[in-house]
């Protein structure tokens, strides 16, 4: 059980795609500007390499390393087309407001990364504790960028006004650079906690 918690919560913050990875930035910056989408898409990611980690773990076996990288796109291409079809049915604004970022879901380097790097080599069990775990630390993370944006930028989360009529919005916060240099300063804050707990740990271990 301590593996499987390992191997979940290292997505969190120690490896998180967004802040320490720095992978699949491109959402980060462009469907950040309200918590809503920053769920939907962050969701989205979840299920997609949640399910993309299984599919891969579960051919690893069959697939011929010359041609596993195609394998691994047609797969994650079959399962994010499923997720858009799905928003597209049930919550066709939030599909609307993602526009061309939800198909580009598919070439998201996360995704690939954690198939190649860990799924082709592991169980299918640890392999989708792997890809959930990277997931939600790739959904905190939008959620987080996304909040401090909406909140900022317009003065609302989720679409209620929560820092009154008197608050001027920051417009540069609901812009990509206001994106970027908030992901910026989350990165260093990021690494100051990685550094500071990875330093605990050595302590700990040293007087073990």
């Amino acid at each position: 059980m301590s593996e499987i918690w390992k191997i979940f919560s290292k997505g969190l913050i120690m490896e998180n795609p967004i802040f320490v990875l720095a992978l699949s930035l491109c959402p980060a910056l462009a469907v950040t500007s309200s918590v809503a989408t920053a769920i939907t898409m962050g969701l989205t990611v979840m299920f997609v390499l949640s399910t993309n980690n299984v599919v891969v773990s579960l051919i690893r076996k069959l697939v011929n390393p010359k041609v596993r990288v195609p394998i691994y796109i047609i797969s994650i291409a079959t399962i994010v087309s499923v997720a858009s079809l799905l928003l597209q049915a049930y919550f066709p604004l939030l599909f609307k407001e993602l526009g061309i970022y939800l198909e580009l879901v598919v070439v998201f380097a996360i995704i690939l990364a954690r198939a190649e790097v860990f799924a082709s080599k592991n169980s299918v069990i640890r392999s989708f504790f792997d890809g959930f775990g990277m997931g939600c630390g790739f959904a905190l993370a939008m959620v987080i960028i996304g909040a401090i944006r909406e909140l900022l930028g317009n003065g609302t989360i989720l679409g209620f006004a929560v820092m009154g009529e008197s608050y001027q919005p920051a417009l540069i916060m609901i812009l990509p650079p206001g994106a970027f240099i908030l992901i910026g300063y989350l990165v260093a804050l990021v690494k100051i906690i990685n550094e500071r707990w990875e330093k605990r740990q050595g302590i700990r271990g040293e007087a073990a």
